[in-house]
């Protein structure tokens, strides 16, 4: 009887809680996380204009697309973008299956991309292996402006090619993407960090260098001391900041291959023109970098200057992630950003002509008739709006006024039999019957003229 008690007394428990946690859930207003956010429909036109400009660029540069998985095993991003870094230390959501397997949210593309292309034996395809994505990656980082824990980036990949001209054709493509983004001012900031011939006597250099002034850097940048020392010139503390401006620079300490690899770049970049800074304290903070790293600025006198992507050389990744000794450079930018860059320069984007005629209908064989027309209306090219869902003309006529449609074709139980249509010009309130067929022939034409004066 003890037994049966104390069980039914924990089922009575076991209800009363699962009735509390009801309770507290119903009802309740859902909010996004923090640092994930909607992308509404008003904002849709900037990531659409976005996307068809890389997507036109990866075409006219050969560039073919890859999706990778948003879920990768953790080491890989261990192995690849190094365990003192940001990334693995601090902002990887990391998280066990329930089969056990240590995983991460991707956190960047280019250590996909490259496990990709040694699981697929892509080594065999024609040199470079060029390879473009876009799609969202996650870091548990600050929220802050133009920063989101959810991000999105593309990305380019040119694997297999150590020759400093596929560096200068990254470039070459990011710029131009910018360009066609609507970007006026930007501007390219370059550097190169040596490869592990050069490097290591470099590191020693600047680990004497640093040693020295140990005192006037910040806790973080004493912890990089002994993990990463290379990763001290890019701390934006300004006490690091001061220290680091009278720092070795890698430039002076490259190898003689790193040295001509350099020097023929910029040679390039001049050669199509492309200006350029060379910024000493350029290193991006991820370990697989080795000689060239850049990054694309946008300069604005109103807002202050912004980083909008960058990229690099990274000649040792491929092997160190269990490939044969590959070498690659690729470029990769955060949408988000660029999106908040064009926003505050006013760079309007692309859109598509707006509907100027709205289908008005009364009726339920007018709502039958509406949908063929709306079709029809659809295949002539003609941008149409609709709300077939009210069965008030005066609701839909008000619709029309609201969305500032220039011309409503209104479709009755008459004009459904007689397959006619009322013409109605908002603007004067003036009004005439139509066929169908000699409606559609007159708003092509209309429709024709005015892309032809938007043209001009």
């Amino acid at each position: 009887m003890a037994k049966k008690t104390l069980k039914a007394n924990k089922e009575k428990v076991a209800k009363k809680k699962t009735k509390v946690v009801v309770e507290k859930t119903v009802g309740k207003q859902f909010q996004s996380l923090r640092g994930m956010r909607d992308i509404l429909p008003k904002d849709q036109p900037y990531w659409q204009k976005v996307r068809r400009v890389v997507e036109r660029v990866a075409s006219d540069y050969n560039y073919a697309r890859i999706d990778t998985p948003l879920v990768e095993y953790r080491e890989l991003f261990e192995r690849s973008t190094g365990e003192g870094t940001d990334i693995v230390e601090k902002e990887m959501y990391k998280f066990k299956t329930k089969g056990g397997d240590d995983v991460t949210l991707r956190p960047e593309g280019t250590p996909g991309v490259v496990r990709a292309y040694i699981q697929y034996g892509m080594r065999t395809l024609p040199k470079p292996v060029k390879l473009y994505y876009i799609g969202p990656m996650y870091r548990y980082d600050r929220p802050q402006e133009g920063r989101y824990r959810e991000f999105y980036q593309f990305g380019f990949e040119a694997i297999g090619e150590q020759d400093p001209i596929l560096d200068a054709q990254v470039i070459q493509m990011a710029m131009r993407i910018y360009s066609l983004l609507g970007f006026k001012k930007i501007s390219l900031q370059i550097n190169s960090i040596g490869c592990k011939e050069c490097r290591p006597d470099y590191n020693k250099l600047l680990i004497s260098y640093l040693n020295n002034r140990k005192s006037s850097l910040c806790m973080e940048c004493k912890k990089k001391l002994k993990k990463n020392p290379l990763r001290i010139l890019d701390c934006k503390e300004d006490k690091c900041r001061q220290v680091v401006s009278q720092a070795p620079q890698t430039i002076d300490h490259l190898c003689k291959d790193c040295k001509k690899h350099f020097t023929f770049l910029l040679e390039c970049l001049d050669e199509i023109e492309i200006p350029y800074e060379i910024n000493s304290g350029l290193v991006r903070g991820l370990d697989y970098y080795t000689k060239t790293v850049f990054e694309i600025w946008s300069d604005d006198d109103e807002y202050g200057s912004l980083s909008l992507g960058g990229g690099g050389r990274y000649d040792y990744l491929v092997k160190n992630l269990g490939g044969k000794d590959t070498p690659g450079v690729g470029f990769a930018a955060g949408i988000d950003r660029v999106i908040m860059s064009m926003k505050k320069k006013d760079i309007k984007p692309q859109t598509h002509l707006a509907p100027k005629i709205y289908l008005a209908q009364l009726g339920d064989l007018a709502k039958k008739k509406s949908l063929k027309i709306f079709e029809e209306l659809q295949k002539a090219g003609i941008p149409v709006l609709e709300s077939f869902g009210k069965g008030n003309l005066r609701s839909q006529l008000r619709q029309a006024n609201q969305l500032g449609v220039e011309t409503v074709l209104i479709i009755g139980q008459r004009e459904a039999l007689d397959e006619t249509v009322i013409i109605k010009d908002m603007a004067s309130g003036n009004q005439e019957i139509s066929t169908f067929q000699k409606v559609i022939k007159g708003l092509k034409k209309r429709m024709q003229k005015a892309i032809k004066i938007k043209k001009k």
